[in-house]
């Protein structure tokens, strides 16, 4: 993937907390100003993990992984942590039930999927365009693996009072659940915290950030830095992002949005975002994107002049497929919404930009030709079950190609049907498409 346009602002020091509260992306955080007061004193290392459930990340990740760019943009280094051991017992932070525990053999391709997506959107130390900090990408199996459960309880567990653990929010919210939770799971606080001191030891991390629901872990890894070696360490969580309707964020009737281009269309992504609710889309603007705040004042400003155009909402959808897939998906994105809602008669370009998004089937130029043309394609796409069905479905007034309807008394396809050679557009009805490519 990518990484797209950073917009930077150009923060440094201490500037960009208050560009995180202006963004609303400040939800829990140790000592303010003795943060502001570190970063201004210079370069501060932060990191934050992800734990590879799956073999991509989703759209729900996305607010703390900017998190990260945007302290990069800021001057900082970050570190982006693939959580290969601590996905193998599995956060029960945001969750009611256990998760299902992975195979050694999953967990390892996942770990290596969700690398490839978070060095996407930092600049390392091999990246043409770094300025500043390069970031720098760790698996915390490098320094989990191999250790004995006696080490670590003497040397993490002996500092965590389970009266603490007890106190977060997480564990208690799972203890008051019909589910439980176990020791397995119990014990993944002490696996973060410990990954923070790692870090704090092996790297200099002074600051760990992540969801509101990591809270609890993150201060869990404070405490243990203060007590192993005396240090200060801060940590800074941003707001779990919510839609205004009560539905899920990053999901659909389809399911997730995931940032991963074969599990989830870049046209699916790019439609999602066109489609939010005008209640939600200045703050995803803010949060989602790294446009200056000042830009988006004046975006929304245009688009309250007349919201039907849905101004914000293309804007929000451009900038998030741009940072997830790059400028040239986001524009085939665009192209597609043209072939499928657009009014004109469909260029190549925006044939080329549905492939993948209709349905398609591969013909020959004579399947073009004959008396009855128009029928034969209709069977041969599946729009029409048999001959008879699309000799009713024609005269019923249904059948478009290349988005002109066609007379009830057509049978061939017109003249011009072939773009440049390649492709003819059949619809049924109002949603029905398939696209009929000259092989």
């Amino acid at each position: 993937m990518p990484m797209g346009d950073p917009h930077s602002d150009g923060f440094s020091g201490a500037d960009i907390l208050d560009d995180l509260a202006a963004r609303g992306l400040v939800q829990d955080s140790t000592d303010l100003e003795a943060l502001r007061s570190r970063l201004a004193e210079g370069p501060v290392t932060v990191y934050c993990g992800f734990d590879p459930t799956a073999d991509s990340l989703h759209i729900g990740h996305l607010v703390p992984l900017l998190l990260l760019r945007r302290f990069q943009d800021a001057g900082h280094r970050p570190i982006a942590l693939a959580g290969g051991a601590t996905g193998m017992v599995g956060d029960p932070s945001g969750r009611s039930e256990e998760r299902n525990l992975l195979d050694g053999e999953t967990l390892t391709r996942n770990a290596e999927a969700v690398t490839d997506q978070l060095r996407s959107f930092l600049r390392f130390e091999d990246d043409p365009d770094l300025e500043g900090q390069a970031a720098v990408m760790v698996d915390n199996r490098e320094w989990t693996e191999g250790v004995g459960i006696l080490d670590f309880l003497r040397d993490v567990g002996k500092h965590v009072t389970v009266g603490t653990m007890l106190g977060k929010e997480s564990i208690r919210a799972r203890l008051a659940g019909d589910q439980g939770i176990s020791f397995t799971e119990f014990s993944y606080m002490l696996l973060q915290a410990n990954d923070f001191n790692e870090l704090h030891d092996r790297l200099g991390c002074e600051m760990q950030v992540g969801g509101s629901d990591q809270w609890g872990n993150i201060t869990a890894g404070i405490d243990l830095i203060r007590r192993r070696s005396s240090a200060t360490a801060h940590g800074l969580t941003v707001p779990l992002v919510t839609r205004a309707d009560g539905a899920k964020f990053g999901k659909t009737a389809d399911g997730t949005i995931w940032l991963d281009s074969v599990r989830t269309l870049p046209y699916e992504m790019h439609q999602y975002f066109v489609n939010v609710d005008d209640r939600d889309v200045e703050r995803l603007l803010l949060q989602l994107t790294l446009v200056p705040i000042d830009e988006l004042a004046a975006v929304m400003a245009d688009h309250a002049t007349a919201p039907e155009l849905r101004t914000a909402q293309r804007r929000l959808a451009d900038e998030v497929c741009t940072l997830v897939h790059g400028a040239d998906e986001t524009a085939r994105a665009g192209l597609a919404a043209r072939g499928l809602f657009g009014d004109e008669a469909p260029t190549v370009e925006v044939l080329d930009a549905l492939r993948g998004i209709v349905p398609e089937t591969m013909v020959e130029v004579a399947d073009l030709d004959g008396d009855e043309s128009l029928v034969d394609a209709l069977v041969a796409s599946g729009l029409s079950g048999s001959r008879g069905d699309a000799r009713r479905t024609v005269s019923g007034g249904g059948v478009s190609v290349n988005g002109r309807r066609q007379d009830p008394d057509a049978l061939a396809l017109p003249d011009d049907a072939l773009v440049e050679g390649r492709y003819v557009l059949l619809q049924k009805g109002r949603r029905n498409l398939h696209l009929l490519v000259v092989d």
